[in-house]
């Protein structure tokens, strides 16, 4: 066993900032890789739910006579054989202290809240058999109203999603600048404001579409479990799993394999991996459950579904005096894992990156017979940035000014950093002009406006318009005390450990769990840096509770900002332990030691030295080390922010309305994203790419649509619509670099920017090809239906005319000069 001296003498090239092809796509774009449903057990069953096909109704009868005599049927269950050890579903964040839970049976037991809710569970030796025996379940309904519409639930006597809890209310949060410090007093702003402008906007419901369905198996093996589950969130499910079922968390092992796309929307302990836990431990056998694309589109959480009344104050000069937004956020019939908190978390991002002098934010949650929603990519934050920027062209119409004039005028300049926002948080690093001149470079914005001149004037039914989103966002979920003071159930803290072996190769263990981001090729990269060995000598082990036991997994766009400091902290703690080494080794004193390109060399002499790899084998041997040490150079971290992490860019988006036809057209799109350093461009390029597809998709294309009893309408993807490659047009983006404060390696995040920058752009590129016909607002998704409709039968051209609405049926826009009235202020006595 030796290493040679060619390998430890010749320092490898730098890694981070290569565009390196990542090491995952060989197995995950073939598939030749394990993913949850390949998995195949001896004596596994298979699990196949009887969902509910309404919305609302008490269950009177399960007859599961009939299936239970199907051939291979092993077993059939109801919410009756699991009433006193199901527990509920949890939720993680009770946003304030008085919010409403009403509980979530993994099946149901008495009453079913949404259309797909599992009311029964067939096991049998085949999925076929399974499947079959559905089928032949009955199930006899009370039917009871269904709430649907979030208006009409929060108004006195509305019916109720649930009849044991006194309303549809889950909570109602405020965060008002005066009351907590970082502002003015937001009533005063407006009563004193020159122009007020207010909007009703709507985020319309939204399906994660992940591309590998979701699936679990279970083995278990005396009374230790282990469960294997298409999961973004491993760690989390292992805590929760055990809370909810009472098997020991040490009895437990949780093993997420390749994972295909989450998006947030397997960031979430799901009824079938508790049903799968508890059906393994009746039965003693292995069990599997997976779900159809229908299931998926059905019960699996949905995303977004707000309404929006956003009220802004400004002077004639266009200065911003203060911002109130009221949301009212669909919660689906029950709270899932981060369901309320996800509005709360974009609350804090309206005022974006504009000085704001006093802001108010109240949210109400509200209970509806829909499936529940929770994160969906950006979580909180696409929903803010919509508004936000919304808002600013229409204030800039009202003022008769130029959109990016008006931005400009109210945006922090970049030799204000740090700045503390009105609230609350402290954005480290920045500049948004050189980000936006980039964008507008890159766009050929003068050709586009004067192009746009040239068709207004000739009345071409085709008209261009040129939309802007000039974004920042908060990620990297963190620091621990922050998430605490926002009574979120869990830290911001990432863990990692760091093996050298014997040979020199590097075994890097890390609790961030990747679904498709590239943790395996990025974290080699770092680790490479930072110990002076090869790319290819490190291997990165994840998503395995038993390998990695400590970790706080994927979301937020936290992996390299956290879970990857975490490993640079573990790296310095590995080349500290061999520093102690190579001085024992080389007879020097550590302090004259230099540690370069993997290799430790005295001061002043060199070409001698030891390499990291070498004392790797030292080490193992053990035949020569200081006294009063151990004999390892391993090491692991835990890496606790300061501060959350703040990616800005700017977004412009040149748009093609044909007013005859209502089709719009993505004529050219630009992006400049600031995502601080950059580890590997390729793997930043992919997440923008990504991130705005699913943007533009949200503007364009995708909604989840219930009919008048509860019945999902979108449930297949002949009707919910997901843009190919064809359906997207060609990006042009480009990146500047302020690095982040925040954590050593200086990076910002990156896998939710596209999504949350993209939306805004679009819609107000189409709005700015017709405002001159008269249009003041498109409800999203711009189908070709609701543009044509906007233009030629006014509102927003959505199933009902709100455009002109605000909250509760004030004016959208108003000029006084005097007390105005606010969004919040027509509900009644909230």
């Amino acid at each position: 066993m030796t290493v040679t001296e060619d390998a430890a003498a010749v320092a490898p090239a730098k890694e981070v900032g290569q565009a390196r092809k990542r090491k995952e796509d060989a197995r995950l774009i073939t598939g030749k890789t394990t993913w949850t449903d390949n998995m195949v057990l001896p004596g596994m069953l298979h699990l196949a739910v009887v969902r509910s096909p309404v919305a609302h109704a008490k269950i009177r009868n399960v007859d599961v006579s009939a299936a239970k005599e199907a051939p291979n049927v092993v077993a059939v269950f109801t919410g009756a054989d699991f009433a006193e050890e199901q527990g509920s579903l949890p939720c993680a964040w009770p946003v304030t202290p008085d919010m409403v839970n009403p509980g979530h049976p993994s099946i149901a037991v008495e009453e079913v809240n949404h259309v797909g809710e599992a009311v029964a569970v067939i096991v049998a030796r085949s999925k076929v058999a399974a499947q079959d025996a559905v089928e032949l379940v009955d199930v006899d309904y009370d039917l009871l109203p269904v709430v649907l519409d979030m208006e009409e639930a929060v108004k006195d006597g509305a019916d109720l999603c649930h009849d044991h809890i006194e309303s549809n209310s889950s909570y109602h949060f405020v965060f008002d600048s005066a009351q907590v410090g970082t502002g003015g007093d937001v009533d005063q702003a407006f009563s004193d404001a020159e122009v007020v402008v207010s909007r009703r906007l709507i985020q319309q419901r939204l399906i994660p579409a992940f591309m590998e369905p979701r699936s679990v198996v279970v083995q278990p093996q005396g009374d230790n479990y282990t469960m294997w589950s298409a999961t973004q969130i491993p760690h989390i499910l292992r805590v929760m799993a055990a809370m909810v079922t009472g098997i020991p968390e040490h009895k437990l092992r949780v093993v997420a394999p390749d994972v295909g796309g989450g998006f947030g929307g397997k960031l979430q302990v799901i009824p079938e991996e508790i049903l799968c836990l508890m059906i393994a431990r009746r039965l003693g056998k292995p069990v599997k459950w997976t779900e159809t694309r229908s299931e998926s589109l059905m019960t699996a959480h949905h995303g977004r579904d707000q309404i929006q009344y956003i009220d802004i104050a400004a002077d004639r000069e266009g200065h911003i005096k203060g911002l109130k937004v009221r949301l009212l956020a669909d919660m689906g019939a029950y709270l899932r894992l981060i369901t309320p908190g996800v509005p709360v978390l974009g609350g804090l991002m309206y005022p974006a990156i504009y000085k704001v002098p006093a802001f108010r934010f109240e949210c109400d949650g509200v209970f509806t017979n829909k499936v529940p929603t929770d994160a969906y990519r950006g979580a909180g934050r696409p929903e803010a940035t919509f508004a936000i920027e919304r808002i600013m062209d229409e204030l800039a119409v009202e003022l008769g000014m130029d959109p990016l004039e008006l931005r400009r005028k109210n945006w922090i300049n970049a030799d204000e950093f740090p700045y503390t926002t009105v609230a609350g948080l402290q954005y480290d690093s920045g500049d948004y002009e050189m980000a936006t001149q980039q964008a507008l470079d890159l766009l050929g914005y003068d050709e586009l406006r004067e192009e746009q001149r040239r068709r207004r004037e000739s009345n071409d039914p085709v008209q261009l318009g040129i939309g802007f989103s000039t974004f920042t966002e908060m990620c990297g979920l963190a620091p621990s005390r922050v998430l605490g003071s926002l009574s979120f159930g869990a830290g911001g803290w990432e863990s990692a450990s760091i093996r050298m072996l014997p040979t020199g190769k590097v075994e890097v263990v890390t609790g961030s769990t990747p679904h498709g981001q590239g943790h395996e090729t990025a974290w080699s990269q770092i680790v490479a840096d930072q110990l002076g060995v090869p790319f290819e000598d490190v291997e990165v082990l994840h998503g395995d509770t038993a390998i990695s036991s400590k970790g706080l997994d994927t979301y937020g766009s936290r992996s390299l900002v956290v879970g990857g400091t975490a490993v640079v902290k573990a790296a310095e703690k590995v080349v500290a332990k061999a520093r102690k080494i190579a001085a024992h080794l080389l007879e020097a004193s550590e302090d004259d030691l230099e540690f370069s390109g993997g290799k430790f060399s005295v001061r002043g002499t060199p070409g001698t030295g030891l390499g990291i790899q070498e004392i790797a084998l030292a080490i193992f041997a053990a035949h020569n080390y200081p006294e009063g040490i151990e004999p390892s150079i391993d090491a692991e971290a835990t890496f606790d922010p300061e501060n959350f992490s703040f990616p800005h860019g700017t977004h412009i988006c040149a748009m093609e309305v044909d007013t005859e036809t209502g089709f719009v057209k993505i004529r050219k799109y630009a992006c400049v994203d600031d995502v601080g350093a950059i580890v590997n461009p390729l793997i930043v390029e992919g997440q923008i790419h990504g991130g705005l597809a699913q943007g533009i998709a949200q503007a364009l294309y995708e909604e989840a649509v219930y009919d008048a009893d509860g019945n999902l309408t979108t449930g297949t993807f002949v009707d919910y619509l997901v843009p190919s490659a064809n359906d997207l047009p060609h990006f042009d983006t480009g990146n500047t670099v302020h690095e982040a404060t925040s954590n050593p390696l200086g990076a910002k995040g990156v896998g939710e920017a596209g999504c949350i920058a993209s939306t805004p752009a679009v819609v107000n590129a189409a709005l700015d090809a017709v405002r001159h016909l008269g249009v003041s607002d498109i409800r999203m998704p711009l189908t070709p239906e609701r543009v044509w409709r906007a233009i030629h039968q006014g509102g927003d051209g959505g199933d009902r005319a709100t455009a002109g609405i605000n909250a509760y049926g004030g004016a959208s826009t108003e000029t006084t000069t005097g007390e105005s009235t606010d969004a919040s202020s027509l509900g009644g006595d909230r």
